[in-house]
């Protein structure tokens, strides 16, 4: 079985933890919001026989450092930029989860000579809607209860009855997924570094950023939407406005998914993705077509 065991690089003077397996057209792949690369790992074994497959660890989650400092989409797109001339990566198809399809969807506006095709998977920036915890999350003094809500007790205790119960065979993938990122803010340098990271995108009343109205350029690149009917996170009505707005684009409804597709049915997920890259050609590097695409736009 293919390894992706994490690795480490400096940018900037941060350290940046990525997984990197296979040969061949490059991958990237975006985690979410308090999750990480490990999200990753399964499709990354299954697509690294004919892909290069790269999953970091977003600066201020997983095992990259967590400065005090920008955590806006602006600035992880300009950050994962950066990670892949390091790692001599001139161009990849991106894929992005949740707060991860948010970087992508920046990293292509912004640096669209670093993007082959963009896969967006329950992907934030598409509408208003969002889960009433992460709403709740971003109400003033909300940062000031988190300590008594993930104590580093109920953590380690968690994880016990989780290995427990693993050893019988009782398992659910988003449960796991879900307690990942919770534990995760059992610790303070991860729990501020959340705060900056969720309060860029997201107020009491629901996600502040959005793409749709910038989504028209994304039809210079191929573009795959992935969603699960049971998305109970970001409404799958997101995927079909998504879908309407990027002219060309390709939409995959997963029945039973949630928000974590590609984890808790990583096999379908990677027929997908392999379907998508043999199916299509990447975007030509130059970037006229994008001058083209504005200049018809403002012009009605």
């Amino acid at each position: 079985m293919t390894t992706c065991d994490l690795q480490h690089v400096s940018i900037h003077g941060h350290d940046v933890g990525y997984r990197r397996a296979g040969n061949g057209p490059v991958i990237l792949l975006l985690h979410g919001i308090a999750g990480s690369s490990r999200t990753w790992k399964a499709v990354m074994q299954l697509l690294a026989d004919d892909y290069t497959v790269i999953a970091p660890d977003l600066l201020g989650h997983g095992e990259s450092a967590k400065p005090m400092g920008d955590y806006s989409l602006g600035a992880f797109a300009s950050g994962i930029r950066d990670l892949l001339r390091v790692l001599d990566v001139p161009r990849a198809t991106v894929v992005g989860q949740s707060f991860g399809g948010g970087v992508a969807m920046q990293l292509a506006y912004q640096h669209p000579e670093c993007c082959e095709r963009m896969v967006l998977v329950g992907s934030g920036g598409l509408g208003r809607e969002v889960s009433w915890l992460l709403r709740w999350l971003t109400v003033p003094g909300a940062e000031y209860v988190m300590p008594l809500l993930f104590p580093p007790f109920v953590r380690d205790q968690g994880n016990r009855v989780g290995q427990f119960l693993g050893r019988f065979g009782v398992r659910s993938v988003r449960v796991d997924e879900m307690w990942r990122s919770y534990a995760s803010l059992a610790d303070s340098p991860n729990r501020k570094a959340f705060v900056r990271t969720l309060k860029s995108v997201i107020d009491p009343g629901g996600q502040t950023v959005s793409a749709l109205d910038r989504l028209y350029l994304a039809a210079a690149m191929p573009t795959l939407i992935v969603w699960g009917d049971q998305d109970d996170i970001i409404p799958v009505s997101h995927a079909y406005a998504a879908h309407e707005a990027i002219a060309g684009s390709t939409l995959v409804i997963m029945p039973g998914a949630t928000h974590f597709p590609h984890a808790e049915q990583p096999e379908r997920f990677a027929e997908i993705l392999r379907d998508f890259m043999t199916s299509t050609t990447g975007a030509d590097a130059e970037t006229g077509s994008y001058r083209e695409l504005l200049l018809t736009y403002a012009d009605g």
